[in-house]
């Protein structure tokens, strides 16, 4: 059976990596994108339609139009963004995946993807080798949010029997997009300052360890998931999914072996250091290696290299 594919927040920063590699994968014809503005450009052959997730009778007008085998969710607002607007963020987040939820069952949608993230872990959780199974117990609406949502997806594979299938992103890093609102969006910033200044203000403390993926790596494990028999997956809220970790000082060791002038600084008070606080600093992801043979490719030297070469054919 041929796939038809719809991306909800196909703007974002996985969202636009992630459409080019379903493209490539299924055709350009059988990926719709959506978003609530029109992007800055259309790839050639691309079908796109303007959408609010929170407009749940335009949503399924849209499903049922494409009739699409899959959704993947993106549409979300991120940890930093959040706390500046709380409610909006939990409105987003949990009807917007709500309303797709409600609709795939309802119209016999196969396959849902919706990502989760490391927000769903808080000051309790263990810090180093985070497993699966733990206390979750996030201090921000972001976190909560999706904590929340991870139940949903869990409840409506059991009650439903949805086939939805999620990942809990750590920081995701790619030179083809620049920060969009995140906590970790440090480790995108640093490299594009590098490049332009020589030289970037952290806005988190010089120790503070997070867990990242790079983003070909993201969008190779996502489609890995995507792909996975589903009697081999014995996850339905989200799997952990680990590539590296390290610190601000780590990443701009990395940036100066190749870039030996570029300079690093510290801000005092950012409301971001808090939110990076309670996630964890590594997180352990066995279930998935051992459910669908997830292995990442790039650690930080090597993300460095691509990440600097890549962004100076565009800077």
């Amino acid at each position: 059976m041929e796939e038809r594919i719809i991306i909800l927040g196909a703007n974002g920063q996985i969202g636009s990596e992630l459409a080019a590699a379903l493209r490539t994968k299924f055709g350009a014809p059988n990926i719709i994108t959506s978003d609530i503005r029109e992007p800055k450009s259309l790839a050639e052959e691309e079908v796109f339609e303007l959408a609010n997730v929170l407009d749940k009778d335009k949503l399924k007008s849209l499903f049922e139009q494409y009739k699409p085998t899959q959704v993947y969710l993106l549409a979300a607002m991120l940890s930093a963004t959040g706390e500046q607007y709380p409610q909006k963020a939990w409105d987003l987040n949990m009807n917007g995946l709500l309303n797709v939820l409600d609709l795939a069952v309802e119209l016999g949608i196969q396959k849902i993807f919706w990502p989760s993230s490391i927000a769903v872990f808080g000051p309790n959780s263990p810090k180093i080798d985070t497993p699966q199974y733990c206390v979750m117990d996030p201090n921000s609406i972001y976190g909560i949010s999706k904590l929340a949502g991870e139940r949903l997806c869990e409840y409506y594979h059991k009650r439903y029997g949805l086939d939805i299938r999620s990942i809990r992103y750590p920081g995701i890093i790619s030179w083809k997009t620049e920060p969009g609102g995140g906590t970790t969006d440090y480790a995108v910033h640093i490299y594009f300052e590098a490049l332009r200044q020589g030289a970037y203000t952290s806005f988190l403390s010089e120790n503070t360890e997070l867990p990242m993926l790079y983003m070909p790596d993201a969008v190779r494990g996502t489609l890995e998931l995507m792909d996975a028999p589903a009697e081999q997956l014995t996850i339905r809220s989200s799997y952990n999914l680990a590539g590296m970790s390290f610190t601000p000082t780590d990443i701009a060791k990395e940036i100066q072996k190749i870039l030996p002038n570029f300079e690093i600084s510290y801000s005092d008070n950012d409301p971001r250091q808090a939110i990076a606080d309670s996630w964890p600093k590594r997180i352990e992801d066995d279930y998935a290696r051992k459910d669908w043979g997830w292995n990442p490719s790039f650690d930080l030297e090597a993300m460095t290299k691509d990440m600097i070469e890549n962004l100076k054919s565009t800077i």
